[in-house]
């Protein structure tokens, strides 16, 4: 579906825009690959990487999801925009509220406004599980973005515009993961591994498999629902221990707005719950939108099921527990 399609990236320079291009470049053919930023030094090297000579369909384009002029400008003849932009540093968002109040939440509303007026088809919106039940600002500003992008499929009209979001967990190795904060630890010789709590648990999932999932979310969706893959939970006392054997573990406290367990699909949501083969979706209430929309099948013709009244997706009830041996391999794999 994005051969010979224009797809713009907000926050492209990151972790997931870089793995987003290098799929997206080996299993189609995109007429345009914009990246949408506001790091000039992150798009020099990105550019360096995905070079104009091997990748002549790639753009850069410096702006900020603040600013509604310029995503209107770059937006222009854009068939698919992915969302990927946010400030996310949960201490850093309860010192600074109102940073991450202009980029999360008033940057979703310039996504939406901007991709109405220049006819974009698809837009999906990244998300996290801590969105869900949020403790912290952060995931106050996110499930606030997740609302509005939800939304917005009623002010389209007749507009073949649609809106979806994409909700997963902590992704391994991605840039400030608790894996990068483990690896520089290690190789700058510490003495232990700091944990803040030693019953903390967290949705794994890798950068390619978010990746994936978020291309396949795309042919799947209707607009208004939000996307949750199934993935397995960790134990982060247990991610030590495959990463440093012979490191003693030190617990050092809850850091300011962080959760023991983290949750993807709340119980309070159930009855708006559906499950699928490799995901689960949370959709509008039935009498949200003017238009029915039969959310049960999908665009691929996937068929999902009602959850029981007591679901709840949390990565502490999660019935698929990495084990120490398991996340060592995953961590070598992806090394």
């Amino acid at each position: 579906m994005f051969n010979n399609k224009t797809i713009l990236i907000t926050g492209g320079t990151g972790s997931f825009g870089q793995k987003f291009v290098s799929t997206i470049s080996k299993n189609y053919k995109p007429k345009k690959l914009i990246i949408y930023s506001r790091d000039e030094y992150k798009q020099f090297l990105m550019q360096k990487k995905f070079n104009e000579k091997s990748y002549p369909f790639m753009r850069f384009l410096l702006g900020d999801v603040r600013d509604l002029d310029r995503l209107k400008m770059a937006m222009r003849g854009v068939d698919y925009v992915v969302h990927a932009a946010a400030l996310k540093h949960v201490p850093g968002a309860e010192y600074n509220p109102m940073e991450f109040v202009k980029t999360n939440i008033n940057g979703a509303e310039n996504i939406i406004q901007a991709s109405i007026s220049q006819k974009v088809s698809k837009i999906i919106a990244l998300s996290t599980d801590k969105a869900a039940n949020p403790l912290n600002l952060y995931g106050a500003t996110k499930l606030a973005s997740d609302k509005i992008f939800v939304a917005a499929n009623n002010i389209v009209g007749s507009q073949k515009t649609s809106f979806s979001v994409v909700r997963y967990g902590n992704v391994v190795g991605s840039r400030g993961s608790v894996v990068e904060v483990f690896k520089n630890l290690i190789n700058q010789k510490s003495k232990f591994l700091p944990i803040t709590h030693k019953d903390m648990t967290r949705f794994w999932i890798t950068l390619q498999e978010g990746v994936d999932f978020v291309i396949k979310s795309f042919s799947r969706m209707t607009g208004g629902e939000i996307f949750v893959p199934k993935i397995p939970s960790i134990k982060i006392v247990d991610l030590a221990k495959a990463m440093a054997p012979k490191l003693k573990i030190k617990i050092i406290g809850i850091r300011a707005g962080e959760k023991i367990h983290e949750t993807m699909c709340p119980n309070e949501s159930h009855y708006l719950t559906l499950e699928f083969k490799d995901h689960y979706i949370i959709f509008p209430s039935p009498d949200y939108f003017d238009k029915k929309v039969d959310f049960v099948k999908n665009l691929k013709g996937e068929k999902g099921q009602k959850v029981s009244s007591t679901f709840e997706y949390s990565s502490d009830k999660n019935s698929n527990f990495l084990s120490v041996k398991e996340i060592f391999k995953l961590d070598k794999k992806i090394d």
